[in-house]
């Protein structure tokens, strides 16, 4: 499963080294005679409707991972309203190849949005005005909002062929008191860093990502994912035997077993409804 903390996604720690803050004067800039306030690009007011499109666009796929107010989640997706891609973007076309092709290696899967889509997320987050004393994030009161009966049939229509109430998840509400927690532990139990490893909610058994290496002879090695790229994958099997294979092109075959893809997959699908009332739904699973 997947959704909006976007705990996104869409999960993460996620656009992190992407969206750094600028130190080559690309970022933001010291305005002279006001060292108490950053000069941001000066952009011409953005259309309503483009802007409304973005908003909606960015709370379904983004605000899970960057916050519902773009300026960073909890899970450690960063600021975007001060990246230096964002901030250098114009109309989109910064984002999209980003947003199309995802970060893999930093646990951000791709989105299924069109150019038009992105050009839209980036006049959402262009409409933010800050300075260098950027009031802190406003959250609503609750994000209890949804209707838990609508929140039980989606959870038995999507979700029940993997999970239980009465099995991995029987208490849920209980475990996880914090009703963000909780939502993002549905939605992206698992966020993958940068280096590979994986925060887990304490309240959820999250399997770790195992990868299958089929060698020029048919022998296959299998074990824990440690690393992978265009020219080394490397694993550690059941008995802590570290390996490491060259590759060249698809030799050696290699198949990735990602028990979150599901959840990744759905973070394109959900809308603000459904995550609203799964949420509601499992805060009462005591």
């Amino acid at each position: 499963m997947h959704g909006v903390f976007v705990t996104a996604a869409f999960a993460a720690a996620t656009f992190t080294n992407l969206f750094a803050q600028s130190a080559t004067g690309l970022g933001p800039s010291i305005a002279p005679g006001d060292p108490g306030r950053y000069a941001y690009p000066s952009r011409a007011p953005g259309n309503p409707a483009s802007i409304a499109r973005g908003k909606n666009l960015y709370d379904t796929n983004c605000s899970f991972c960057h916050g519902e107010d773009a300026r960073g989640g909890a899970q450690g997706g960063p600021n975007l309203i001060r990246s230096e891609i964002v901030l250098r973007d114009q109309q989109g076309e910064l984002l999209a190849p980003i947003i199309q092709n995802g970060r893999p290696d930093l646990g951000m899967p791709k989105f299924t949005l069109s150019n038009a889509d992105a050009a839209d997320l980036a006049a959402f987050l262009h409409s933010f005005g800050i300075n260098s004393r950027d009031p802190a994030r406003k959250r609503p009161s609750s994000i209890v909002v949804g209707d838990s009966k609508s929140g039980e049939a989606y959870f038995n229509a999507k979700c029940a062929s993997c999970h239980s109430v009465t099995g991995d998840l029987k208490g849920i509400g209980a475990r996880i008191i914090d009703p963000r927690t909780l939502q993002q532990t549905w939605l992206m139990p698992a966020v993958y860093g940068a280096r590979g490893g994986a925060n887990a909610s304490a309240a959820i058994h999250v399997p770790p990502v195992t990868v299958t290496v089929t060698l020029a002879d048919g022998k296959k090695i299998e074990g824990r994912l440690g690393r992978i790229d265009d020219f080394i994958v490397t694993l550690t099997e059941a008995d802590g035997t570290a390996r490491s294979f060259r590759r060249d092109g698809e030799t050696p075959q290699v198949q990735v077993h990602d028990p979150m893809q599901p959840h990744k997959e759905l973070l394109r699908v959900y809308t603000d409804k459904d995550i609203h009332d799964v949420t509601a739904y499992l805060v009462t699973v005591k």
